[in-house]
């Protein structure tokens, strides 16, 4: 009777700015856990990768964006009980490309001020705060 280890995930997110200074949301399709809570675009770290190798890889995949530029905004560490998630969000600043939901996901572009509107994944409120009281 071994004890099942927590999972601990290193997810690569992105806060992307738009020219007119909004700020990307997607929706987390409803099958996943915290589905149909808005989340900044991201994804996992694979094994041997960079951070800004993933961000690149999970934007392309998600997105259909080129990370440009990007720059380092804020670590959140969160215990949800079965997983621990550290959360390595930069602030993408430049990319290619127009944003478009590859997998089907619902898109916003938001102010930083109606980020409050906005019902996120609890490990997203340190992002939220971080965003509103510092413009990337």
């Amino acid at each position: 009777m071994g004890e099942s280890a927590v999972k601990h995930i290193h997810v690569a997110v992105g806060v992307i700015l738009g020219n007119d200074g909004r700020i990307l949301l997607a929706r987390r399709p409803v099958h996943l856990h915290m589905g149909g809570r808005w989340e900044f675009p991201g994804g996992k770290v694979e094994s041997g990768e960079s951070i800004q190798q993933a961000m690149t890889r999970e934007l392309r995949e998600e997105l259909d964006i080129d990370v440009l530029a990007m720059e380092k905004l804020i670590e959140v560490r969160h215990d949800y009980g079965d997983k621990q998630v550290f959360l390595d969000t930069w602030c993408v600043t430049e990319f290619s490309g127009e944003a478009r939901g590859v997998e089907g996901q619902e898109l916003a572009w938001v102010l930083a001020s109606d980020l409050a509107n906005y019902h996120f994944p609890d490990a997203n409120q340190p992002i939220v705060d971080a965003v509103q009281k510092r413009s990337c």
